[in-house]
């Protein structure tokens, strides 16, 4: 079925010279970046929580995201000049954006990030299992190399993994919404996505300012959660949008598979937090899950 949604239309502060070269840039690089900071900014995120909790960690990376987007983006503007059916979607992706990044962290809190990242992308292929025999091998691969990775935590912290699954089936909705925003091209995505991520901070507001609070008195703190931000939300949702507006669907979704690994990475230089040889053979099934499954056509 045609998607009749009209793309946000782009604010003027996205065109010109820069977005010529960032369209010049292979856009298997911006994905590459992307994965990069895609987990370290949360890495450094856990060592924040003792200080500003979990939710106060969350309200700062999205405000944060938010406040640059803004003068950029001009939400209000993509707004008003947007139909009915573009604001539900800059709406329904700025809900899933505050949610998702709520979930994320709650779960981080409880759980390696290597496990939270395996979590992430079994939903992909699940959703991709439709109409596609062929990915319920991926799936039950993938789904092998999670069970290998939860282990003991399905009777020791069934919260953690209630939050890493929420965070889950949220991550499918980016993937799904953020596509269909970046079909516009990359100027018109990230308009869109400074209008999500101005709704993403509403969702959050009431629950995550109360405990962001104490970073407002402690400078160092606060520019530590304003590095967050830019980190988690603002670099690598910039470079997926740059790098979904060229990639189809059934590519972007192939070099999903990296995020799994630099995630485990990550975990190990930043929260030291080492995989057994169980652990990373779990997170191989999981990267040969992603890598094997066919994505539902574009």
């Amino acid at each position: 079925m045609e998607d009749r949604t009209q793309a946000p239309a782009a604010s003027p502060a996205l065109a010109g010279p820069a977005f010529t070269l960032a369209n010049s840039v292979p856009p298997h690089l911006w994905f590459g970046v992307s994965a990069v900071f895609h987990y370290l900014g949360p890495a450094f995120a856990v060592l924040l929580f003792p200080h500003v909790g979990v939710l106060g960690m969350a309200w700062l990376r999205i405000a944060t995201a938010a406040l640059v987007f803004a003068p950029l983006t001009r939400p209000w503007a993509v707004f008003a000049r947007a139909d009915r059916a573009t604001r539900l979607l800059l709406v329904a992706f700025g809900v899933c954006l505050g949610v998702m990044n709520c979930s994320f962290y709650l779960a981080l809190d409880r759980l390696p990030i290597s496990l939270v990242a395996a979590i992430e992308f079994v939903g992909t292929i699940g959703v991709a299992l439709v109409g596609l025999p062929r990915n319920l091998a991926a799936l039950a691969i993938a789904v092998a190399g999670t069970l290998l990775l939860i282990d003991v935590k399905w009777s020791s912290d069934p919260v953690g993994l209630f939050w890493a699954f929420l965070n889950g089936t949220l991550f499918v909705g980016y993937i799904v919404l953020g596509h269909r925003v970046a079909r516009a091209g990359a100027g018109d995505g990230i308009a869109g996505l400074g209008a999500a991520m101005a709704v993403a901070l509403l969702v959050v507001l009431p629950i995550g300012f109360a405990d962001a609070l104490p970073a407002f008195s402690a400078p160092p703190l606060l520019l530590a959660g304003v590095g967050v931000g830019i980190c988690s939300s603002v670099i690598p949702y910039i470079c997926d949008q740059l790098a979904m507006s060229r990639l189809p669907r059934s590519s972007f979704a192939l070099m999903l598979s990296l995020l799994p690994v630099t995630a485990t990475l990550i975990g190990v230089i930043v929260l030291r937090q080492v995989p057994s040889l169980t652990d990373c053979l779990g997170i191989a099934l999981v990267v040969a899950g992603v890598a094997f499954h066919k994505p539902a056509p574009d």
